[in-house]
């Protein structure tokens, strides 16, 4: 009974050790820095779950910004586009505004990339009525 407690235990605290989001976080941007955008582009997204999980919500927004940055680099205009919506749309809920309007503007680039012009536009109104509220409230 020990035993079989004792090594469910250190499963769990090897488990606990892959999913820390500081270290995953730590690991990506050392993928990022070195141009490995691919493997970091999974590792932020995973990142952003689990702070998630943890209800830090800003650097949930933020690694959804950088597995964005990822795809960018890769041409990966539809996943980049995905997760810059995933940060907007966190960074909005929770009033991270200015970062928001950051995430969508770099969607509308990934929708201009893959010549998806009318959603570029809809994200050019929709960026530009943002930065009036923005400068509004000052």
């Amino acid at each position: 009974m020990k035993i079989v407690l004792s090594m469910e235990l250190t499963i769990m605290s090897e488990e606990k050790i892959k999913e820390d989001h500081i270290k995953l976080h730590k690991q990506a941007n050392m993928l990022f820095e070195g141009g490995k955008y691919k493997e970091a582009m999974e590792i932020f997204q995973r990142a952003a779950e689990l702070y998630f999980k943890v209800q830090n919500f800003f650097d949930s927004a933020s690694m959804y910004y950088k597995a964005g940055e990822c795809g960018f680099a890769l041409k990966d205009y539809e996943k980049a586009a995905e997760s810059f919506n995933r940060s907007a749309d966190l960074s909005f809920q929770k009033g991270y505004d200015r970062f928001g309007v950051s995430a969508l503007e770099y969607a509308r680039d990934c929708y201009k990339a893959l010549k998806q012009e009318a959603k570029a536009k809809e994200l050019d109104k929709k960026i530009a009525e943002l930065k009036k509220k923005l400068e509004a409230s000052f």
